[in-house]
């Protein structure tokens, strides 16, 4: 990972803490090198369109938008923090989206960060993971205003044919 993404990085998850940081707050002022670093990272977000500025009559603020918020989510499931637990606690994940052609770009996000969180696609818009990512996909739906869209079913009940097929997928 080059320097330049990893600044990128480390700005993207504190601006997904708080609503808006003020810009002067990431800058270091001991550290020129750092801070021209910092402001190059906040430049390169704000072009991607994943944070935006925002100017008061004092200060500027930045904030994480919408697809930084999707960025950050990426982050997470690739992180080393994110390491799949090696033994199942018996409960499935099923998650259904239904999100219409115009939206496409968040469905296909969608089903990125479900493919990284290790769920399988079963039928069309059904996906089922025995990991428990449930909380992060609740944050997704929440943050991309899926109320209707998206459904999490966490249940320890599926039929035994279903499970058979279920374990042979994800002891591949």
């Amino acid at each position: 990972m080059s320097s330049k993404s990893k600044y990128s990085n480390k700005i993207l998850k504190i601006l997904g803490e708080k609503p808006a940081i003020p810009l002067e707050s990431l800058k270091d002022a001991d550290n020129p090198k750092i801070s021209y670093a910092v402001a190059r990272s906040i430049k390169n977000l704000v072009t991607s369109g994943c944070a935006e500025m925002l100017n008061s009559a004092n200060q500027k603020f930045v904030r994480i938008t919408k697809e930084g918020k999707t960025k950050l989510n990426t982050l997470r499931l690739e992180g080393e923090d994110a390491l799949i637990p090696s033994s199942w606690d018996g409960f499935w994940r099923i998650i259904l989206i239904d999100l219409p052609e115009n939206r496409k770009s968040e469905r296909e996000s969608v089903r990125y960060l479900l493919k990284k969180a290790g769920f399988v696609c079963l039928k069309n818009s059904a996906w089922i993971s025995p990991f428990p990512f449930e909380h992060l996909f609740t944050n997704i739906k929440k943050d991309l205003g899926l109320t209707t869209e998206m459904m999490i079913i966490v249940t320890e009940f599926i039929d035994e044919e279903t499970k058979k097929v279920l374990f042979e997928t994800f002891s591949k």
